[in-house]
């Protein structure tokens, strides 16, 4: 049976079953070609989801051989980036001169707009996310630098945190709301940028906690914000979020409360900010209550706001006389 959505060649009659595998993975992903031993049993199964820029897809198939040759590459227009997650079985991806062998839990990227090459030895399932290139904010140097390079939970680093939470979050796209399935489909993106960084050398989740960051302290005058205002913002999980702060020491909370009171703590040391009331300067960056303020500014810095600003005004005084 062929839908637009899945496809099996166990109701074909034999003689139609490769031009129909072969058609309908060219539509789901990129054109390709395929080959099959006539001489041993092979099937083929695909269930194919789209949700918005990003494309999920479960494929069962082998033994065989999936080739998207250079004039293939070069007449087909589409320019995503594939990646695959070994579920079951075995299969070989080559391209750029490398060969990523890849067994169950383990994952690797390949690149539409270049030639690579898929042996199945056996009977094999694997899911298949396909993404356009831009989401994922790579260079084209690291983008070639990552193509068939096997990445394994078992190595540690973010892969052994995010691939997990990247296949339940999988899971669970396909299962809820058309509106929540949008904001999953963005973390799933996120999370595959976040890996492809760390498996090309890049610092672990450094690009998305330098955004996170500098964007929280554009923010830190909100008095309500919150980690899950935070975690929307970025498209990422409520959880993934704090795991990300975690990882760096600390928490959502106390990293905002610690950045909001060096902004204070700058601020009432202005000569400028002398007529501000230490009132109004906690309310700029986000305090709602004086005394809660006051507390924290003298658990930080040892003395009350108000005698910080008395400080740093003799200071001033003193360096003003000739």
């Amino acid at each position: 049976m062929l839908t637009a959505d899945s496809c099996t060649t166990r109701d074909l009659a034999p003689g139609d079953r490769l031009d129909a595998w072969q058609r309908v993975l060219s539509r789901t992903f990129v054109d390709v070609e395929v080959t099959v031993d006539r001489d041993r049993p092979w099937a083929g199964e695909l269930a194919a989801e789209r949700l918005g820029a990003l494309q999920i897809a479960t494929e069962d198939f082998g033994p065989g051989t999936i080739l998207r040759g250079a004039r293939t590459a070069a007449a087909d227009p589409r320019t995503h980036v594939l990646v695959r997650r070994q579920l079951a079985g075995t299969a070989l991806l080559l391209q750029d001169g490398r060969t990523a062998e890849l067994h169950t839990g383990g994952l690797a990227f390949h690149d539409a707009r270049r030639p690579f090459r898929i042996v199945l030895p056996e009977p094999q399932r694997a899911r298949i996310l396909m993404v356009p290139r831009a989401l994922l904010r790579l260079e084209e140097r690291q983008l070639h630098a990552l193509t068939a390079t096997t990445v394994d939970e078992a190595e540690g680093g973010a892969a052994a945190l995010l691939l997990p939470l990247l296949d339940g979050l999988v899971d669970e796209v396909t299962r809820v709301t058309a509106a929540r399935r949008e904001q999953l489909a963005r973390t799933v993106v996120e999370i595959l940028a976040t890996v492809a960084l760390e498996r090309i050398g890049g610092p672990p989740e450094s690009a998305l906690w330098e955004r996170i960051t500098a964007s929280v302290r554009d923010r830190l005058g909100e008095p309500g914000l919150a980690p899950q205002d935070i975690a929307d913002q970025h498209a990422i999980s409520l959880r993934y979020l704090h795991r990300l702060f975690q990882r760096q020491g600390t928490t959502v909370g106390a990293w905002i409360r610690a950045h909001r009171l060096e902004a204070a703590h700058t601020e009432l040391a202005l000569p400028g900010a002398v007529h501000r009331s230490i009132a109004a300067v906690a309310a700029r960056w986000g305090f709602t209550s004086p005394s809660h303020f006051s507390r924290a500014f003298r658990e930080r810095y040892g003395m009350s706001p108000a005698q910080w600003r008395r400080a740093r005004s003799r200071r001033t005084d003193t360096a003003a006389v000739p």
